[in-house]
C-alpha cells in the first residue's frame, strides 16, 4: 500500500512528555522509526501522549503501576485482537494513535506517516493509515515492517518445537519451499489413490447418479431465457377465441359495418377533390387521408386474419405445454431458475470428468505416487542437509551472545531427530539442545532451562535473527534474572539499541541505568478514578528511581550504589 508521506505535524505544548534532555546523543536506528504514541481511555489511561527517540528507551515503575500498558497499546497498532476490556470503565472507546518518521524514498518525500485503532465499546472499531480508513490485517501488515513486540509469554512460545524449527529454517526458504511443494503434491495424489481404492463402491453410485442428471438436463436441453417467450405463446394459445372476438369486432368498426371507418375515410378524401384542385394545403391533406386510408385497410386486413383464426392447434398448444412442463420439472430439481439449472448442468459435467479421469488413471496413480514420494525424499535429504549446515553456524552465534549474558559455560545446538515418515514441515524433527550448567549433558530447552534462562536465550534469538525491525520492544525479558546476569543483558540491550529504536519494560535496576531515556509509570487516583500517567525522567529523578529499584528506597547507600550504575552506562 503506497501512500503519499505527510509533513511533520506542529507539536502540542500541552500534557507533553519527551525524553530525558540530558541523555547522549541518539544512535541512527535503521529504517522508520516510532517517534510518537498518543493513547486516550485505554485501562487506566485517561490521556497519554509520548515523544519518543532512537537509542534504548525503558519504561519503569512500582507493581502494579501499569507499566505494560504501553506494550498493549502498540500491540494494538500490531492487530492484537480487539479487547473491548481494555477501554476505560465509563467511555465509549479507546484510541491509539503512533507516528513514524518516515525516510525519504524513490517515491515519497521525508515525513510523517500515522497508524490509528480505535475500539468502540459498541460496535466494530477503526484502524487508519495516515487517516484512511484500512482492514486490521493491513495495519497489521504495515506495522510489522516497523515494530516487533517480544511480550512476556514470546520466551515461553519459545520451547515449542515448531518454533526452534523456525528458527533453523528462517534461512532456508527455496530448500524449505521446494520440500513443502513436494510434499503436498505426494500428499494429494497419495489422498486421491486412497479415495480410489477405499471408494469404489460410493464412486460408482456417484458415477451413476451425475449420469442420470447429466442425461436427464441434456434431453431437454435447455436454452437461456426461453420460458418467457415460451409462456407467451401459451397465453396466446389459449385465448385465441377471445382474441378472435375482439379482431371481429373492430373489424366491424372499420370495414365490415354497415357504416365503417374506411368509408367515412373515403367520403372524406372525395370531399377534398374541389379544393385540392386551387390549394396546396388542402392537397396535402388529402394526401395523408390517401395514406391514412391505405394503412387502415392494410390493418383491416391483418384483423380479418386474426379473426377467422380462432381455434387452436391443439399439437402446437401440446407441445408448447410440453416443453415448459419438461423446463419446469428441471426447476424443481436442480433451479430455482434456469440459470441454476444450466449452472448445475456445469458443475455435474464437471464432476463427472473428475470422476472419468480418476477411473481412467486409477491403473497408473500407483507409481506416480511412488514417484512423488522419492521427490519428497530427494528435496527432504536436501532440506535437513541445508539445515545441518545451517545449524553449527546459528547456534555459535547464539551461543556466543548467550555467554555474554551471564552464563559462560552455556552450550546449545539444533539436533535433528529423523522422522518415522515425512512431515509436512520435514523430514526431522528440529529441536534446540541447550545446557547452562558445566558437566552437564545437553537436553531439550524446554526440559532445562529457567525462566532466567529462557529470558536470555528469547534476547540472544532477537539480538541474532529477531531484530528485523526499526524499532523492537521488550515487555519484562529480564524475568527471572538478576545479578551479573542483569548487567549482562542490560548490556546486550544497550548493544542492540546502537541499530535499532529499543523499548524495554523492565524491573531491573541494571538495565534502567543503561538507558538513553527513561519513562517512569504513575498510579494515582483523581476524582475517585485510578489514573496512569507515563513521563519522562530528569537525571535527578532517574538517580531516584534507580535506587528505588535497587533497594526499595532512596537512602544515601542506594542512591550511591545508583550513582555507580549511572557512571558504568557511560562507558
Amino acid at each position: 500500500m503506497t501512500r503519499k508521506a505527510r509533513a511533520p505535524r506542529a507539536e502540542k505544548t500541552a500534557t507533553l512528555s519527551r525524553p530525558s534532555a540530558s541523555a547522549p546523543a541518539d544512535p541512527s536506528p535503521v529504517g522508520p522509526a516510532l517517534a510518537r504514541l498518543e493513547v486516550r481511555n485505554l485501562a487506566t489511561i485517561r490521556e497519554l501522549e509520548l515523544d519518543f527517540a532512537a537509542g534504548l528507551s525503558v519504561f519503569t515503575g512500582e507493581t502494579g503501576a501499569g507499566k505494560s500498558i504501553i506494550v498493549d497499546a502498540l500491540g494494538l497498532l500490531l492487530g492484537s485482537r480487539a479487547n473491548t476490556d481494555l477501554i476505560r470503565t465509563g467511555e465509549s472507546d479507546l484510541l491509539v494513535t503512533g507516528f513514524w518518521n518516515e525516510p525519504k524514498s524513490e517515491h515519497t518525500a521525508a515525513g510523517e506517516m500515522s497508524a490509528s485503532r480505535r475500539l468502540a465499546a459498541q460496535g466494530r472499531g477503526v484502524a487508519r493509515l495516515d487517516g484512511e480508513v484500512v482492514s486490521v490485517r493491513e495495519l497489521q501488515e504495515w506495522a510489522q515492517t516497523r515494530l516487533t513486540i517480544h511480550w512476556q509469554h514470546s520466551a515461553v512460545s519459545l520451547l515449542g518445537p515448531a518454533n526452534q524449527r523456525a528458527l533453523l529454517d528462517r534461512g532456508l526458504p527455496e530448500q524449505t519451499g521446494a520440500y513443502t511443494h513436494a510434499y503436498r503434491e505426494w500428499q494429494e495424489a497419495r489422498a486421491r489413490l486412497e479415495r480410489l481404492r477405499t471408494g469404489e463402491r460410493e464412486r460408482a453410485r456417484q458415477l451413476d447418479l451425475l449420469t442420470f442428471q447429466s442425461r436427464e438436463i441434456a434431453e431437454v436441453a435447455p436454452l437461456p431465457g426461453e420460458e418467457e417467450p415460451l409462456q407467451a405463446e401459451l397465453n396466446r394459445l389459449a385465448n385465441l377465441e377471445t382474441i378472435a372476438q375482439s379482431a371481429a369486432g373492430a373489424l366491424t368498426l372499420i370495414s365490415d359495418g354497415e357504416e365503417n371507418a374506411l368509408g367515412f375515410l373515403g367520403e372524406a378524401v372525395r370531399a377534398l377533390n374541389a379544393s385540392a384542385r386551387y390549394d396546396d394545403a388542402s392537397a396535402a391533406l388529402q394526401q395523408e387521408l390517401r395514406a391514412a386510408l391505405d394503412s387502415l385497410q392494410a390493418v383491416s386486413g391483418e384483423l380479418r386474419a386474426v379473426a377467422e383464426d380462432g381455434a387452436a392447434d391443439p399439437e402446437q398448444l401440446a407441445r408448447v405445454e410440453g416443453r415448459l412442463g419438461a423446463l419446469g420439472k428441471l426447476r424443481t430439481k436442480y433451479g430455482p431458475t434456469l440459470d441454476d439449472v444450466l449452472e448445475f448442468q456445469a458443475g455435474v459435467e464437471e464432476e463427472l470428468a473428475a470422476l472419468t479421469r480418476d477411473e481412467q488413471a486409477a491403473g497408473t496413480l500407483d507409481a506416480d505416487v511412488e514417484a512423488l514420494f522419492l521427490e519428497v525424499r530427494r528435496s527432504g535429504t536436501m532440506l535437513d542437509s541445508a539445515r545441518q549446515k545451517r545449524a553449527a553456524p546459528l547456534a555459535a552465534e547464539l551461543l556466543a551472545v548467550i555467554r555474554e549474558l551471564g552464563m559462560p559455560h552455556a552450550r546449545l545446538e539444533f539436533r535433528l531427530s529423523p522422522l518415522s515418515e515425512p512431515a509436512l514441515y520435514g523430514p526431522s524433527d528440529v529441536t534446540i539442545q541447550f545446557t547452562a550448567n558445566p558437566g552437564e549433558d545437553l537436553a531439550p530447552l524446554s526440559d532445562v532451562a529457567s525462566g532466567g534462562e529462557l529470558s536470555r536465550v528469547m534476547l540472544a534469538i532477537s539480538t541474532v535473527l529477531g531484530a528485523d525491525t526499526p524499532t523492537v520492544v521488550f515487555d519484562e525479558v529480564d524475568a527471572g534474572i538478576g545479578g551479573g546476569a542483569a548487567l549482562a543483558v542490560a548490556e546486550q540491550l544497550h548493544r542492540l539499541a546502537r541499530s535499532r529504536q529499543v523499548m524495554v519494560v523492565t524491573h531491573l535496576a541494571q538495565i534502567a541505568a543503561r538507558a538513553d531515556h527513561h519513562f517512569k509509570v504513575e498510579k494515582a487516583v483523581e476524582e475517585g478514578r485510578t489514573v496512569s500517567r507515563v513521563r519522562p525522567l530528569s537525571p535527578d529523578e532517574r538517580l531516584e528511581e534507580i535506587a528505588r529499584m535497587l533497594g526499595g528506597n532512596t537512602s544515601e547507600a542506594a542512591l550511591g550504589h545508583a550513582r555507580e550504575l549511572m557512571a558504568g552506562r557511560q562507558g
